[in-house]
């Protein structure tokens, strides 16, 4: 059983960067790929960035290329996102999501356990 909290979400203005963390329990986040997904109001929820257990491979949305980086800390059972250059469409309730896979991949079945969400909203 692995529990997720996310933090770091907030209000920002466009072309701001945010952080987001995501801490998980359990002795086991070492074996587990990681993933960021986020759903906007009214929309369904959609895959933003994936990293392998090592931290060794990554994926992004194209959307979020360039301007995203996720990253891990295994010693600290934490994955993180880097947000930068930030835009009104960033705008969603951000989930971290753990995957007993070797790489989670970007579909939500591919994924065991969610967090809660964190909101980040970007203004114009």
């Amino acid at each position: 059983q692995v529990q997720l909290v996310e933090s770091g979400g907030g209000l920002v203005q466009a072309g701001g960067s945010l952080r987001l963390s995501c801490a998980a329990s359990g002795r086991t986040f070492s074996t587990y790929a990681m993933g960021w997904f986020r759903q906007a109001p009214g929309k369904e929820r959609n895959f933003v960035a994936a990293i392998s257990w090592s931290g060794g491979s990554t994926n992004y949305a194209d959307s979020v290329k360039g301007r995203f980086t996720i990253s891990r800390e295994n010693a600290k059972n934490t994955v993180h996102l880097q947000m930068n250059s930030l835009k009104p469409e960033d705008t969603a309730v951000y989930y971290c999501a753990a995957s007993s896979r070797t790489y989670g991949g970007s579909y939500e079945y591919l994924y065991d356990y969610w967090g809660q969400g964190t909101q980040v909203t970007v203004s114009s």
